[in-house]
């Protein structure tokens, strides 16, 4: 498959089972695709799809959001509110990449944010995640004490933010919101 008809740009060429099959994308609006059979086999060849205009995809969307936060005369300008609230939806959706990925840009923006730019009480189903992981370390010792990429994000993630809050001066406020009353009554009886 080519963006040229003499497959010579952007050319990709598969062969053996569909595992070999990567996802990738094309610039332009016309695939070039050439089937050649070497006859070793019966079946009745290869399917592929073809969707056009993938401007959602999420590692674009990822840069450019990196970008832009990394940006501080841009930063004023973004409506950080809308675009956190999109990211703990993301981050609560997606698994593994993805994950780190949108958990790295909400640290990017707890860091450059104030007060009322990013409601800290949508943090709470990571936060339930990050405890279950802190509860299963503690209660598993005979594991070395390397933690996974999540829970190092999480980590991070909740440190970052922990010292946010307690600069803005809400810390209370912050760790009541993301607790449940559960937790806190055994808090208090502990």
């Amino acid at each position: 498959m080519s963006s040229s008809s003499d497959f010579q740009q952007d050319r990709h060429s598969f062969s053996g089972s569909s595992q070999k099959w990567n996802d990738f994308e094309l610039p332009g609006d016309t695939l070039y695709y050439r089937f050649t059979s070497d006859m070793s086999n019966t079946e009745w060849g290869y399917k592929f799809t073809v969707t056009a205009g993938h401007l959602g995809r999420f590692q674009t969307g990822f840069e450019i959001l990196k970008q832009m936060l990394s940006e501080e005369r841009v930063v004023p300008h973004l409506p950080l509110a809308k675009i956190w609230e999109w990211q703990v939806g993301v981050a609560c959706r997606q698994t593994g990449h993805q994950r780190l990925k949108a958990i790295h840009l909400l640290l990017k923006i707890v860091q450059c944010s104030t007060q009322r730019d990013c409601d800290l009480t949508l943090l709470k189903p990571l936060w339930q995640l990050f405890t279950h992981m802190e509860n299963n370390l503690c209660q598993d010792m005979t594991k070395p004490g390397i933690l996974l990429p999540l829970h190092r994000a999480l980590a991070e993630l909740f440190f970052v933010t922990e010292n946010r809050v307690t600069e803005l001066g809400s810390l209370q406020e912050y760790l009541l919101a993301l607790n449940t009353e559960d937790h806190l009554h055994r808090c208090t009886a502990q």
